[in-house]
């Protein structure tokens, strides 16, 4: 199973709003035959990847799947058919479909044609590895990770400003294959007049994700590095601004008209209509006070934190989550750390935001 998760992986970036799979065919011996993965949403999916790049007779041999074969026509036909029509005898599973339309419906098929079906394998890391995927089935809201670099003490810039750079170039590497991972890149106008960033993907064969500014006077300079290359574009801004002002901006941008909430972009009305967008995983890579925003409205599923061995000691540099704050112990917001990493010298912390 953890060979499917690795497998399933390479389809990072390619295949949403479809999931990660990954699929091994062996035989009595736990030698592998073949091997597959879901590639590019549309195409064929792992199971069949893996049964049609072998000519082996595939009766009486098993085949393992992170997430439960398809019973259904959609783009491509069901994976379970294919699975009984090669004879296979014993099929085990990570975890079962959200989807409605495959939930369990693939296991009995499975079940009826006389194939032995295993369900729950390592369930806890194949439901990680489809996160974004379960948010979209059962919540129908994107996944949204706050992504940050501090020092040891908390803080992304000093007082000046000074940011660059916090954390080291193997943490900067990790950020760009996070990039290549997530459907868009979301951050604020602020960060965009300040740091003037690209938002690309800037890894071998990386995707370069859609960019989502939230702009709620819509000041941000018309020739901002985010707007000079064709990328996918959405601005979120203010109900009010005019279509006049909308016209000096490049024809590729999709722009949002939102309500406001206290002045600024209604955050929980912007993530439902990104999401009719089609976007189903955000990351959030900005300053304090729209990290602070999301953490504020339940919004953030979750946090990775590059941490520097570095100490500012700074009382007025700025925090990643500036204005935040709680008068009891008891009141803090929590996380249940899923993992940690050591970079070169950084550190990799990731966690999801639970609930009080």
């Amino acid at each position: 199973m953890r060979r499917c998760i690795k497998l399933a992986k390479k389809g990072e970036g390619r295949v949403s709003p479809n999931p990660l799979v990954g699929a091994v065919i062996f035989d009595d011996d736990f030698n592998i035959i073949s091997e597959g993965y879901h590639q590019k949403y549309g195409e064929n999916h792992a199971e069949r990847n893996a049964i049609l790049k072998t000519n082996v007779d595939l009766k009486g041999k098993s085949i393992i799947v992170n997430l439960e074969p398809c019973s259904h026509y959609g783009k491509t036909p069901p994976c379970a058919d294919l699975i009984i029509e090669k004879g296979i005898k014993k099929v085990i599973i990570g975890m079962l479909d959200p989807n409605p339309i495959v939930c369990g419906n693939g296991v009995k098929k499975l079940k009826e044609a006389g194939i032995e079906v295993i369900v729950g394998i390592l369930e806890r890391e194949c439901r990680e590895l489809n996160k974004f995927f379960l948010k979209d089935f059962l919540e129908k809201k994107p996944y949204i990770t706050i992504k940050t670099a501090t020092t040891l003490d908390g803080k992304i810039a000093t007082k000046t400003g000074s940011s660059k750079w916090i954390t080291d170039e193997a943490s900067r590497l990790e950020v760009q294959k996070l990039r290549n991972r997530y459907d868009a890149i979301l951050t604020s106008s602020k960060t965009v007049i300040k740091d003037n960033p690209s938002l690309t993907c800037r890894i071998k064969n990386g995707r370069n994700p859609v960019r989502i500014i939230l702009d709620t006077n819509l000041t941000t300079p018309v020739d901002s590095k985010v707007y000079i290359d064709n990328a996918k574009i959405i601005v979120v801004t203010g109900e009010n601004i005019s279509d006049e002002k909308i016209k000096k901006y490049s024809e590729n941008i999709k722009f949002i008209k939102c309500k406001l909430k206290n002045g600024h972009i209604d955050l929980n009305i912007a993530v439902k209509l990104i999401y009719q967008e089609g976007i189903k995983s955000i990351l959030v890579e900005s300053g304090s006070i729209l990290n602070k925003a999301f953490v504020e409205e339940n919004l953030a599923d979750n946090l990775i934190q590059f941490i520097a061995p570095k100490i500012l000691g700074d009382k007025e540099g700025v925090s990643f989550i500036e204005g935040f704050e709680r008068f009891k112990i008891s009141e803090c917001n929590n996380l249940n750390i899923t993992s940690t990493k050591r970079l070169k010298n950084d550190i990799m912390l990731i966690g999801d935001f639970t609930s009080k």
